[in-house]
């Protein structure tokens, strides 16, 4: 059930569009007596990039809700204020999410939070920031390697420069190349391990469907300059509450070895007795890439339902 809010003070609220499955659906919030799951998606996607997951978590968890939002600038939800000059964007983004969680879990249940790649950053430094927002955190292939610096560095660079020029051409000439089916196509083509023929068309057509479905083409710019200035493994530190990494073995946007690096970071913690248990969880998934949540969505959902049991 879709539900929309404005998200934040008045002067600087932000029109969220966001979606309800299971317990409480058509509510807007979190019911009493629900398992909560909170999913945020990754850069340039909406709410059906983890819709799939959705669907399997409602038949895994008992009792569960789950609220997946656009994140602002993206789908159906408003751009985030404009931010000051030296204002990191990613404060911005961890501010909105925390009003978020206020608005739909007025209660305070224990949420169980789940971020997507770009999703996997935000929700990493939310989680080192609000400690008491959440209780579980969930990372689908999170980043734990600086774009600016890994593997992916000179992609990343060409990537900004892209960025940068849709955010600067005249209108005309941005948005078009922004929403460019055939750029789109090409970075689908590249990030898919899969070879069922029926599988890469659907991904295609989810990427096509989806992709161009921005506010504006300041706040593209903005959400990718934050995705490649931040890393989840940055906040691995901070976070006081247990997490689950799920791990792709051949991630464009990561390696296992930094991926093992983060969860060294996370296994060293000291957290508080009342997380003594679950602990800590790397899920290593073979054969796959940066597409955990449309490749193995069902395998996604199982490990995260596990994770959801220990608590």
């Amino acid at each position: 059930t879709g539900h929309e809010a404005r998200i934040g003070a008045d002067a600087q609220a932000v029109t969220t569009r966001y979606w309800q499955y299971g317990e409480g659906m058509g509510s807007g919030s979190f019911p009493e007596g629900c398992y909560p799951v909170l999913l945020v998606h990754g850069f340039r996607g909406d709410h059906h990039g983890l819709e799939i997951i959705a669907n399997y978590l409602l038949k895994l968890i008992p009792n569960v809700s789950i609220i997946s939002p656009d994140l602002p600038g993206f789908g159906r939800s408003g751009d985030l204020p404009e931010s000051a000059p030296s204002e990191d964007s990613i404060d911005a983004y961890v501010a909105w999410l925390q009003d978020f969680v206020e608005r739909t879990n007025p209660l305070g249940l224990p949420l169980h939070v789940v971020g997507h790649s770009f999703g996997s950053i935000l929700t990493s430094a939310f989680a080192a920031a609000h400690p008491n927002s959440l209780a579980l955190l969930s990372l689908i292939n999170p980043i734990s390697e600086p774009a600016l610096e890994g593997r992916q560095r000179v992609t990343s660079r060409l990537a900004s420069l892209y960025y940068r020029a849709g955010a600067a051409l005249p209108e005309k000439i941005g948005y078009p190349l922004l929403r460019s089916q055939l750029i789109t196509r090409l970075s689908s083509e590249v990030m898919m391990r899969t070879k069922d023929r029926a599988m890469r068309r659907f991904i295609n057509g989810q990427h096509a469907a989806y992709f161009g479905s921005f506010g504006s083409r300041r706040g593209v710019l903005s959400a990718y300059e934050a995705s490649i200035t931040h890393t989840a493994a940055e906040y691995a530190a901070a976070i006081r509450v247990p997490v689950q990494m799920l791990v792709a073995e051949d991630d464009d946007l990561g390696t296992p070895e930094t991926a093992r690096a983060m969860y060294a970071t996370l296994t060293s913690r000291d957290l508080p007795a009342p997380s003594a248990a679950p602990r800590e969880r790397l899920d290593m998934i073979p054969e796959v890439g940066h597409l955990i949540h449309y490749e193995t969505p069902h395998l996604a959902a199982e490990l995260i339902a596990d994770f959801a049991a220990e608590r």
